[in-house]
C-alpha cells in the first residue's frame, strides 16, 4: 500500500495507545488520520502485557480516565464485531497488616469520593472467593467489582478496525526515520516508505517514544525496565471467574488465564535495560527467562497459593515495558515542540488506560487543550534535568521497586538527591533542615529540634514532624519566619506588547501602573484555571512573573503557547538567576527595616507592591505579598547574594527572634488562610467562580482575555459546584485529601486538600460541594456535614470565610 502524501494528523505506533488515539481521532473528530507502526500492530510492549484492567487511582481525572476504558471495552466487541477478551472478573487486593488496611480504608473512601464501587472484605470471605488461596496471614482485602481483565492484542485490533471503519489508513511495517520542522513545527514525517505533509503528530511509540520525540528535539523521559510474569499449566479448582489478585504487601499480582494463573509481580530490585536507545528491531522480541531474579516472586506466591508449587509453567515472558521516573505515564503537547502530542509510559498501566488514554489524547491534539484536569500524567510536569537518561534511569527505577510499597502520606523520593540545591543549602543543614524534593530542587520541609533524629518517619497517623511543624507555624503567627522559595519558577515577559499579551492571557486585570503586583489565574477555553501566578510589573514593556516550582515547564509553555501572533512579546525564564527569602510573620517589617535605606512603612509599600530596595549592597526585587496570612515580603535576590542577604536578615532578625521555617508550616498556614493551591484546589476543571476567586477576574473591563466567553456564558447562571473549605473537631483525625464530603448523609464532594490548621487546633479541608440544582449560599449553610476518613465519619463544619485571619492591623499596619 503506498503512502499518502498528506494527513491531518500521523499517529506513530501501533499499540493499544496509538490504535485507540487514531479510533478516537477518527469517530469522535471525523480527522483524517494516518497511523504508521514499524512493525505489526501490537509487536512493541502491547502484545506481551499482562492484561489486567484496574481503575482507581488518587486522582479523579485519572480514574475516570480508566473508567473510561473499562466502558469502552464492555461495548466495542458489538461495534467492531472483534471481541476484546473483557472479562469483569473484579479485583482483590489483600492486606496484612494495619498500616496496609488503613490506606484501603483510605481508598475506600477515595473510591466513594468517585463514585466507585469498591468494598473492604474480612479474610473469611477472601477464602469463600478464592478457595485456592492462603488467607491465614490477613487482615482483610479490598474488592473492586468492576476491575477486570482483557486480551492486549484483541483489543488492540478491535480498537484497529474501529479506526479503519471511521476511516482511518493504517499502514505497517513503515518505520519513521525524522521530521520536517519549520521552526518548532513539525510539517512532515520523514519515513522509510516515504514523506507525508501533516499538520500533527502523536508520538505513541511506546518504548520508542523517547527517540521518537528526539527527532523533533523533545524530551520524553523513559526507561525500558524488565517485567516477567509466568504463565502456569491448569490448576485444578481454580475457577474461570475467579477474581484477579494484587497482593502488594508479597509485591505480586495474579489473574486467571485458561484454567491457569498469570503471575507476576514489582520487585524492589528491577533490572533496566538500555540507557540507550532501543533497536528498531526489537518488535516481537523477549528477553532469557530470568528464573534466578524471578524466584522471589515465585517463593511469595506459592506461600499465597500453595496450588502453585504443583503447577507447572506454561510460559515465561521477559519482556520490555516503559516506565517513568514518577510511576505515571505521560500523555499532552510537548512544550519544545508546537504540534507534536505525546502519550507514552504507561508504567504497564497501558491496557486499563488504553482506550481513556486514547480519548483524551484525541481531544488534546483537536483542541490544543487537555479536556480535563490531566496535569498528573501531563509531559509538562518534567524539566531539563529529565534529559539526564542515568537519573532518569535511577529514579525510575525507584518508583517501579515502590509500585506495590504503602502509600503513605508525604513520602519523598530519594534517588539522584541532592540534584538542584539553593546557595542556602549547607546552612539550613545546620540549622538541621528535613530537605524534600521539587522538579529537582531541594527544599526545607520541616526543622527538627536539637534531641530529634532529622529524618521523616512516615505512618498513616500524625508523623513525626507534626510537632516541630505545629511550633514552626505558631512562630510564624507569632514573630518572624524566613522561608527559602529560590525554587520557585521565574520569568520576565519583555517587549513594546509585553502588556497587551498579558492582558489576553491573565484572568486579572495585569494593566497597572509600574510598581504594582497582580495575582492572577490563566484560564483555558472552557473558563478552566490552568495556572495561577503572580506578575510584577516592573516598567512598562517588562513584567515579572512567579509561579511554584513544579510548574515551571507548565506555566512557561502556556504562556508562550498563548501569546498572541501579533504581539512583540518575549517570554524568559530567569530560575536561576534569582534566589527567593521570603519573610513573614508580625514583625517582617521590623526587621526588614534594618537591612535596608528604603522606607518599607504600609504607606510608602503598600501591599501588592514592587520595589527595588538595597539589602546589603545589593538590589532586591521585593514583593509585597503573602501566601501565609500574616504581613510579609517575598524578597528576591541576586542568586548570588542568597547567602549574603539570608545572614544580613537573620542578624538584624535576632531580637525579633527569627528563625528559618519550612514548607509543611507554609501548607498549614495557607490551609487556615483559605488560599487556593492549584493543581489540588484549583485545576483546569474549576473555574474561578466555583472556587471563590471571582474577585480575581476583569469581567467588568471591557478586555477580552482567554476563557472570557466561557465565563459569561455561565454568568447568571446557579453555580452546581463550590469551594468550601471544613474542620473537624476531633484533632487526632488526620485529613489529606480525597475524603468523602457529606450533606445530611449524601454525598456532595471530596476533599482537594487537607491539614492541620494549628492556630485553631483543628484539621483543616477544602473540597467543592456539588450539588446539581444550584449551590447557594443557603444550600451550603443549611446542611449539617459530615467527612468520611477512611471509612468513617465525623462531623464536619462548614466555613466559606478563612479560619484564621489576622487583624487588618497586623497585616496591613
Amino acid at each position: 500500500m503506498t503512502l499518502p502524501q498528506h494527513a491531518q494528523i500521523v499517529v506513530i505506533g501501533g499499540g493499544i495507545i496509538g490504535c485507540s488515539t487514531a479510533y478516537h481521532l477518527a469517530k469522535d473528530h471525523k480527522a483524517e488520520v494516518v497511523l504508521l507502526e514499524q512493525g505489526a500492530l501490537t509487536s512493541g510492549s502491547t502484545w506481551h502485557a499482562a492484561g489486567l484492567v484496574g481503575q482507581l487511582r488518587s486522582s479523579a481525572s485519572i480514574t475516570r480516565v480508566l473508567k473510561y476504558s473499562v466502558d469502552l471495552y464492555k461495548r466495542l466487541d458489538a461495534e467492531t464485531g472483534l471481541a476484546t477478551g473483557w472479562k469483569m472478573s473484579g479485583c482483590l487486593r489483600l492486606a496484612t497488616n494495619e498500616d496496609r488496611w488503613t490506606e484501603y480504608r483510605r481508598l475506600a473512601t477515595t473510591a466513594r469520593s468517585f463514585d466507585m464501587e469498591m468494598h473492604l472484605l474480612s479474610p473469611d470471605e477472601v477464602k469463600a472467593m478464592w478457595p485456592l488461596m492462603d488467607t491465614s496471614d490477613l487482615v482483610g482485602a479490598s474488592w473492586l467489582p468492576t476491575d477486570g481483565q482483557a486480551s492486549p492484542s484483541d483489543i488492540t485490533q478491535s480498537l484497529a478496525k474501529g479506526a479503519r471503519m471511521h476511516g482511518a489508513k493504517i499502514h505497517e511495517n513503515v518505520r519513521v526515520t525524522g521530521f520536517g520542522m519549520e521552526g518548532d513545527r513539525i510539517v512532515s514525517v520523514k519515513t522509510d516508505k516515504g514523506e507525508i505533509a501533516c499538520e500533527k503528530v502523536v508520538n505513541c511509540a511506546g518504548q520508542w517514544a523517547r527517540q521518537v520525540g528526539e527527532m523533533a528535539g523533545i524530551n520524553v523521559p523513559l526507561q525500558p525496565v524488565k517485567h516477567q510474569y509466568i504463565i502456569t499449566e491448569p490448576i485444578p479448582g481454580l475457577a474461570t471467574d475467579a477474581p484477579t489478585i494484587r497482593d502488594p504487601d508479597r509485591r505480586t499480582y495474579f489473574k486467571e488465564e485458561v484454567g491457569g494463573l498469570v503471575m507476576g509481580g514489582y520487585e524492589p530490585n528491577p533490572q533496566p535495560w538500555t540507557t540507550g536507545d532501543v533497536p528498531n528491531d526489537w518488535e516481537f522480541r523477549l528477553f532469557d527467562d530470568d528464573f534466578d531474579h524471578f524466584e522471589q516472586h515465585m517463593e511469595q506466591a506459592m506461600a499465597r497459593i500453595p496450588a502453585l508449587a504443583e503447577s507447572g509453567v506454561k510460559q515465561m515472558i521477559n519482556g520490555p515495558e516503559s516506565f517513568t521516573p514518577d510511576g505515571n505515564f505521560i500523555l499532552g503537547t510537548a512544550p519544545e515542540c508546537a504540534n507534536m502530542y505525546v502519550g507514552a509510559g504507561f508504567n504497564a498501566f497501558g491496557i486499563a488506560a488504553g482506550g481513556g488514554a486514547g480519548w483524551v489524547l484525541a481531544e488534546w491534539t483537536m483542541t490544543d487543550e487537555a479536556p480535563l484536569d490531566l496535569w498528573v500524567v501531563d509531559i509538562r510536569r518534567f524539566s531539563e534535568m529529565h534529559r539526564d537518561r542515568q537519573w532518569v534511569c535511577d529514579r525510575t527505577l525507584e518508583a517501579y521497586g515502590k509500585h506495590y510499597e504503602i502509600g503513605f502520606p508525604h513520602a519523598e523520593y530519594e534517588s539522584g538527591r541532592p540534584r538542584i540545591v539553593s546557595p542556602l543549602y549547607d546552612r539550613l543543614k545546620g540549622y538541621r533542615a528535613v530537605f524534600g524534593s521539587k522538579l529537582g530542587w531541594e527544599r526545607p520541609n520541616w526543622f527538627a529540634p536539637e534531641g530529634m533524629e532529622a529524618e521523616d518517619v512516615y505512618s498513616m497517623g500524625r508523623q513525626n514532624w507534626f510537632g516541630p511543624v505545629g511550633a514552626e507555624h505558631a512562630h510564624v503567627r507569632e514573630h518572624v519566619g524566613i522561608f527559602d522559595q529560590s525554587s520557585f519558577a521565574k520569568y520576565e515577559l519583555t517587549g513594546p506588547d509585553a502588556q497587551k499579551a498579558l492582558d489576553w492571557i491573565c484572568a486579572n486585570d495585569v494593566s497597572k501602573p509600574v510598581g504594582r503586583l497582580t495575582y492572577t489565574q490563566l484560564l483555558n477555553s472552557r473558563g478552566g484555571i490552568e495556572a495561577d501566578l503572580t506578575v510584577a510589573r516592573l516598567a512598562e514593556d517588562r513584567f515579572y512573573i512567579v509561579t511554584g516550582t513544579g510548574f515551571r515547564t507548565h506555566d512557561a509553555a502556556w504562556i508562550a503557547d498563548h501569546i498572541p501572533a501579533d504581539c512583540d512579546a518575549t517570554l524568559t525564564d530567569i530560575t536561576e538567576e534569582w534566589g527567593t527569602l521570603s519573610l513573614m510573620g508580625p514583625k517582617a517589617r521590623d526587621v526588614l527595616a534594618k537591612v535596608t535605606d528604603a522606607d518599607v512603612s504600609h504607606a510608602a509599600f503598600p501591599f501588592a507592591h514592587v520595589r527595588e530596595i538595597d539589602i546589603a549592597g545589593y538590589t532586591v526585587r521585593a514583593l509585597r505579598v503573602t501566601y501565609v496570612g500574616e504581613l510579609g515580603w517575598e524578597l528576591h535576590v541576586p542568586i548570588g547574594a542568597t547567602g549574603e542577604i539570608f545572614d544580613a536578615l537573620m542578624a538584624a532578625g535576632e531580637a525579633d527572634n527569627i528563625r528559618p521555617i519550612g514548607y509543611r508550616a507554609l501548607e498549614s498556614l495557607r490551609l487556615e488562610k483559605g488560599y487556593r493551591a492549584w493543581s489540588s484546589d484549583i485545576t483546569p476543571n474549576d473555574t474561578p467562580f466555583e472556587a471563590g476567586l471571582g474577585w480575581a477576574v476583569k469581567l467588568r473591563k471591557n478586555t477580552d482575555f482567554m476563557g472570557r466567553k466561557a465565563l459569561e456564558a455561565k454568568a447568571g447562571q446557579a453555580l452546581t459546584k463550590r469551594l468550601a473549605g471544613f474542620t473537624l473537631d476531633d484533632p487526632d483525625v488526620v485529613l489529606v485529601g480525597r475524603e468523602t464530603i457529606l450533606r445530611d448523609g449524601e454525598t456532595v464532594g471530596y476533599l482537594t486538600s487537607g491539614g492541620f490548621g494549628y492556630t485553631i487546633g483543628k484539621s483543616v479541608g477544602y473540597g467543592y460541594v456539588r450539588n446539581a440544582d444550584g449551590v447557594s449560599d443557603d444550600f451550603l449553610e443549611s446542611g449539617s456535614y459530615e467527612l468520611v476518613v477512611a471509612n468513617e465519619r465525623f462531623p464536619a463544619t462548614i466555613g466559606m470565610d478563612p479560619f484564621f485571619d489576622p487583624s487588618n492591623s497586623r497585616v496591613k499596619a
